[in-house]
Order: structure tokens, then sequence, then C-alpha cells
């Protein structure tokens, strides 16, 4: 196998390690407000899982670039609200296209042809072509700092107050997402994604 200790490699061999081995990624694709509440922000980001389901929690890392926060980290911190929606296969290009690194007074939304809905809890609205959006508040914020003590990575965890379940997509009478018809999109790395592929069922041992 080939071997590398972490003090040995660069930042940029780092991320393509991290990001070229744990795939698929899901994709948490984000609309937050500007300060002002005059700018909706879409974008996409794939350091993303669920924290918690005691406490409904989603776990999504931002990270900076030139030491700067994203527009979508400076609008959670500023408003503690979010939504968060899955994408699935046919939302691929437009997901793509807006994860252009607009300046903060654009709108990524300008350059789809994606509308909006009002939430039900949070100010900021969300995708209506999304099959599963969550509404979120902010719940702890982590930043996440470098042997320097330099902040690198904006970690949030939000707290989800409403869940939106495409009726296609869901099972009501047993409260099962549908996987297949979600069709959801995964990150892996570079240029990369990849869709659903066989799903496999297994029962878990009782001992």
């Amino acid at each position: 196998m080939h071997h590398y200790k972490t003090g040995d490699i660069s930042l940029k061999q780092q991320y393509k390690f991290l990001t070229g081995s744990v795939i698929p990624r899901p994709i948490a694709w984000i609309t937050s407000l500007n300060e002002s509440g005059d700018i909706i922000n879409l974008a996409p980001f794939s350091f993303f899982s669920v924290a918690s389901n005691q406490v409904p929690l989603l776990s999504v890392s931002i990270l900076r670039t030139d030491e700067k926060s994203k527009d979508t980290a400076n609008n959670i911190l500023n408003q503690k609200e979010a939504v968060v929606h899955i994408v699935s296969r046919p939302l691929t290009e437009e997901m793509n296209v807006t994860s252009a690194p607009l300046s903060p007074d654009k709108s990524e939304l300008e350059r789809t042809h994606l509308h909006l809905v009002d939430s039900n809890t949070v100010k900021v609205p969300g995708i209506k072509e999304a099959l599963i959006r969550f509404e979120t508040v902010l719940y702890q914020y982590i930043p996440i700092k470098n042997e320097s003590g330099e902040i690198v990575t904006d970690h949030f965890l939000l707290k989800v107050t409403d869940f939106h379940f495409d009726k296609e997509v869901f099972d009501s009478e047993k409260d099962y997402i549908l996987a297949d018809k979600l069709d959801p999109m995964a990150r892996l790395s570079g240029m990369d994604y990849s869709a659903l592929g066989d799903i496999l069922s297994y029962d878990r041992p009782t001992n």
C-alpha cells in the first residue's frame, strides 16, 4: 500500500486524499438570507451528514477560502436559519450552477430556472423543485482551527424545525423515504458526482 504521513503532505494532497476516499458524500443544497434579508444565497456543500436523531440535527462543514467565510456561513451566523435540500438527479445541473463563487450582493438563483416556496417556521424560503427539504435553525457553531489558531472551516449543527417530503418520495403509511424515487446525487472528487446504485438489504444480527 502507499503510505503518507500527514506531516509530509501538502494541504492540497490532504484535500484530494480525503474527498477522493470518503465517497459518496450526500450534498446539502442550502438556501440562506444575507444580513439585510434581501438576497437569497443558494449553494451546495458535501461535507454534510446527520449528527443526531434525538435532537434532529444536521451537520454541515463549510470550508473557508483564503481565510474568508463563504456567504452561506456568514448568512447562517447572522440570521441563525437555513433551508437544507437534498439534490435529486434532475437537479444536478442546476445545483452545479449554484456552486459559482459569486460576490455577496449576487444571488445564485438568478442563474437558474428554480422557483422559491415559503417556509413554515423560518424566514428563509426553500426551493420548490427539491423533493426533500429541511427548515433549520442554528443549534451550534463550531469554528475549526488549524495548528496556528486560524479558523479554516465553519462547522454548523442545524436543528430541523420542519420536514418537507414530496409525495412521490414518501410512504406516509410507513414513514419511509423512497430512495429509488428520490434518486439522490452524491459528491465524489474533482468534477465527479454519482447517482444511487444497487440497493442491498441485510437483516441485522440480534446478538
